[in-house]
This record gives structure tokens, sequence and C-alpha cells, in this order.
């Protein structure tokens, strides 16, 4: 009773805490900016000091009251800065019928409510993304779909989320809940086409007898030809032997892929070359730096970093030059100019443009640049739904580039996040972003939706150092 007290006071202290420092910031950001042009990157500013504080206050409570549960700002926020982005995390896909017992089942494996469970047909709507760890398959994230035999225009609706969402998934699970499977089998052998991993999963066991099971799963396993697990979301039963089979089944080399690959190894000197310009959000870094440098760290490399208007003086310092120069794109030549000839150089978006994609596939893509004219038709991708700030680079710094090198009258198109056109053959060259949030199978379907349509297609960095003409003086 003593601990719930506390847990409680805990909670509560925390909720007033944040609340009071909120309320306090922003009058002080208000006053300080006023609703001028600043007051996106104010707002921005105060969202990361929010961070700061919510942390803090966190801090302060646990070591008043132990390590109790502080609701969501609390516990969760001890990790929030620490955990694996959703782009390098496992993809679980859980696919089938309304009411076959999808949601229930990943509120079962996952030991969490992720889903809404009812009887209703059609409770899952949308896909739910939940990112969690998951012993012993470690980070992932969870996608429950809508049922893929939902009807009318709102079901049509649904099964284009979830085929986004296929498009995502590394490793399907396919839920059978009555012997009556045809829309099972054709998903089952979309992802077989697709070359992902899918399991055959019975759901709701427990309301047949086990010699029922054994009979559904057998005939299954004939259409299948696969492995078929028998759960039961009620009483837990197979959960444990899905998870080991899962294990099993988990793409060979997932997790393996390293941003910097063979660049540079232990001992040697790493320049992270970083502009901290009105794109740059204030008070921390974008995720391709943090992940570049988190690499290099694990690496035993000697990390140094420095803004563009501090470069010389960076490399003044320095003994020797360093084995790796990493930049920005956007001051590919500046940087280029400046560095010595034994320093290797290349920027966050090309070994991006490798981590996620296909860097080949890329360079092929930025030859197209060399061939456009004023009526060309190029496609902007960016990844991201942040909203644009001044000079961003999707929407003004690369077209800017393109008309002046083509005239004003080509024209580009940019969409964000997932919002993709099916049909790409309107366009010339497609240009996508690092890909930072995106996990690489999504990014490959792309491609390959590129390829099949004989669209050229290139990322950001390699775009940039085309267009800059040192290309083929990076490394890539």
């Amino acid at each position: 009773m003593t601990q719930q007290i506390a847990t409680a006071k805990a909670q509560g202290l925390f909720a007033v805490s944040v609340r009071f420092t909120r309320v306090k910031f922003t009058k002080h950001i208000l006053s300080r900016y006023g609703n001028d042009e600043q007051e996106f990157e104010s707002a921005r500013y105060y969202k990361g000091v929010q961070i700061i504080v919510k942390k803090q206050v966190y801090i302060m409570l646990k070591n008043k009251y132990g390590n109790y549960n502080l609701g969501k700002g609390g516990t969760q926020m001890g990790t929030t800065l620490q955990e694996t982005p959703s782009g390098n995390r496992l993809h679980i896909g859980i696919f089938g019928k309304t009411n076959s017992g999808k949601s229930a089942f990943i509120n079962a494996f996952s030991g969490q409510s992720v889903s809404i469970v009812a009887d209703v047909k059609g409770t899952t709507t949308d896909p739910v993304y939940k990112a969690m760890e998951i012993a012993p398959l470690g980070p992932c994230v969870l996608i429950d779909t809508a049922g893929f035999d939902d009807e009318g225009e709102l079901g049509a609706m649904r099964m284009e989320k979830t085929a986004l969402a296929a498009q995502k998934t590394e490793l399907a699970l396919i839920v059978f809940a009555s012997e009556d499977m045809e829309k099972e089998l054709e998903w089952f052998r979309y992802f077989q086409e697709k070359k992902t991993p899918v399991i055959p999963v019975v759901s709701k066991s427990d309301l047949r007898s086990d010699e029922e099971n054994q009979e559904f799963a057998e005939k299954l396993r004939e259409q299948t030809k696969e492995k078929v697990c028998i759960v039961s979301a009620k009483t837990g039963a197979g959960i444990a032997e899905l998870k080991e089979w899962m294990i099993r089944m988990v793409p060979e080399g997932f997790g393996g892929r390293t941003i910097t690959g063979d660049l540079v190894s232990e001992g040697e000197v790493v320049l992270l070359v970083m502009p901290q310009d009105i794109q740059a959000p204030k008070g921390r870094l974008i995720l391709p730096q943090v992940q570049t440098m988190r690499e290099l760290l694990d690496k035993k490399c000697i990390v140094l970093s420095t803004t563009t208007d501090k470069l010389v003086e960076a490399l003044d310092q320095l003994k020797n030059p360093p084995k790796l120069i990493i930049t920005d794109s956007q001051v590919f030549d500046y940087v280029y100019d400046h560095k010595s000839t034994e320093s290797l150089l290349t920027s966050f978006s090309v070994l991006f443009a490798d981590y996620k994609g296909d860097l080949d596939y890329y360079k092929e893509g930025a030859q197209k640049l060399m061939n456009l004219s004023a009526d060309s038709r190029v496609l902007i991708a960016e990844c991201c739904t942040h909203a644009p700030l001044k000079e961003d680079i999707g929407r003004e710094k690369i077209p800017r580039m393109l008309k002046k090198k083509y005239g004003e009258t080509l024209e580009v198109t940019v969409v964000s996040g997932t919002d993709y056109p099916k049909d790409l053959t309107p366009y010339d060259l497609i240009i996508q972003c690092g890909a930072c949030m995106f996990n690489r199978k999504y990014v490959l379907h792309r491609i390959q939706q590129a390829k099949n349509q004989g669209v050229a297609m290139t990322n950001y960095g390699v775009a940039i150092a085309q267009l800059k003409g040192i290309l083929d003086k990076i490394v890539c």
C-alpha cells in the first residue's frame, strides 16, 4: 500500500511539474519571439526543451520515490532518447480476415494491449504500428492490419493501407481462423513471391479440440508446404513456440548492414561536418547523424565534429588529415575544395543510399540528371512528413539547382511520407531522400516499383554530388 501511495503521488507531481514548466516556458517563448517568422522555430525549440524538462523531473521524482511507473512521460521518458529507430526494427506484419483474432493474438504475443479487441467486424481500420522489445526477437514493430476481406468503399481504402503495411513487412504472419482459406493463401503466395519470410498461424485453438487443430494444421501444411504454428490468444498456448520459429525465419543478414561499411576501422579519425542551419532541429541532431556517430563510436573510431564555417580551423587543429570526412550533401563542394587529398569524402545521404536502398541503381539514376530538359518532370520523394522550413533541401534547394540547369519550365513534384504515386511513368526521374525513417524493405519496394516501370531513381546525396560534378570523386 505504501508503494502504491508513493507511485500515485509521484505520478501526480510529475504531471503537475510538467504542466507548470510548459506554461512557464510558453510565456517565455511568446515574450521573446512574439508572432513573427521565428514562431515555428521557437515552437520546435520549446518542444525540445520539454523533453529535457520532463526527463529531469522524472529523475528528481525517481530519486525521491523510487523506480515506480510515472506514466507515459515517466519511465518511458527515461528510454525515449535511447530507443532503436523504427526504421531499424524488425517489422512483423499480422494479416488475416476480419474477426480472425489478429488483434487478440498481437496483444497475447506482445504481452501488451496494443490493439482494440471486439467482436464487431472491422474493429481494426488503419494499421496499428507498435514499436516494442520482444524477447528474444529484440526491437520490433508489430503491425496489426485491417481484415483483407473488408468490403465497401471504406473497405477498399483500408485494403490500400494493408497493402502499404505489406510493403514494409519483413516477417509476415498469416492468421488462419477457418478452413475457408482462399484469401489467406493468396496473401501467403504474395509474400512468397516478394521473398518475405511468412509463417501460417492457426488461431483460436482453444475453440477446437486437439484433434481438430491438428487436422486443420495438416490441411494448411499441404497447401503451404511450411511449418504451421497453432496458437491461442486466450490461453497463450503455442505463443512461445511461435516466437522460437520466428527467430529461425528472420531474414538472413537482418540487422547486419552497417552505415559506413569498411570505409574506416578502429583508431582511425573521422570528421563529421554538420551545418547547424535553420533546417537543423534545435537542441538535437538529425537521425542519420546520430546513427552514424553511434556506429563510428562502436567501431572505436576517433570521431570529431564541426560546423561548416569551422571546417578549416578544425582541419588545422589535426596533426594528420582525417581518414574519412562525412558531410551534409548541401556543402559537398565547399568541403571537397578544403579537404586534403588524403581524406576520403562522402555524405550522410550517400551512406544511407547504400544502407537503406540500392546505391548502384541510384548512381545509374544520377546519370539521368545530365540528360534532362526544360520539359522534363521530376518527382522528389521526401520520406519524412516534417513541416517544411526555409531553404528545405527537397522542396527548395534541389528544385532550384535543377531549374538553374534546365530552366524554370522543368516541372518538380514533391511528395512526403507514404504519399507515393502508384504510376511513376509520368516522371523522367525520381529523387528520394536518405529514407532514415523507413525500413529498408519499404525503400527496396519503391526501387523495384521504379525499375518495373522503367523510371530512373536516385537520392538526395548522390544527385547533389552529380550536380556538383564530384560524384566520381567521393566514396560511394
